[in-house]
């Protein structure tokens, strides 16, 4: 998000805008200004978020997955609930669908990891 304010990548987020508030018309893209502040520090939490998501996985739940479940799953949940609510909010509906597809790529494997240790265990 943040490389797309500079580079041409900013044509992959104007698209990505345009998607999330169907149909895909051209109506939305990122505009100059308090628009693209928003951008850079949302941009900049996310970059951070995914970097804690991934030492967490590789330093904690790699070695204790319970432990692991424990700090990912609040985490995660404290992403898509605000940013899903806040989507439709604003009208970026298919914005909550895209959410659901992510936060699935996440919760899929850590719940079946559980499972799996609950029947081990």
């Amino acid at each position: 998000m943040v490389l797309a304010l500079a580079t041409p990548l900013g044509a992959a987020l104007n698209l990505f805008i345009d998607l999330a508030f169907l149909p895909v018309d051209g109506a939305q893209a990122l505009t100059p200004g308090s628009a693209a502040l928003m951008t850079a520090i949302s941009g900049g939490l996310m970059c951070g978020f995914c970097v804690l998501i991934y030492l967490i996985t590789q330093h904690i739940y790699a070695k204790d997955p319970a432990l692991g479940r424990r700090l990912l799953i609040p985490a995660l949940m404290a992403w898509y609930l605000p940013d899903s609510l806040g989507s439709f909010a604003a009208g970026a509906w298919f914005n909550v669908a895209m959410n659901t597809g992510l936060l699935a790529l996440f919760l899929i494997p850590l719940l079946q990891t559980r499972a799996a240790a609950a029947q081990t265990g």
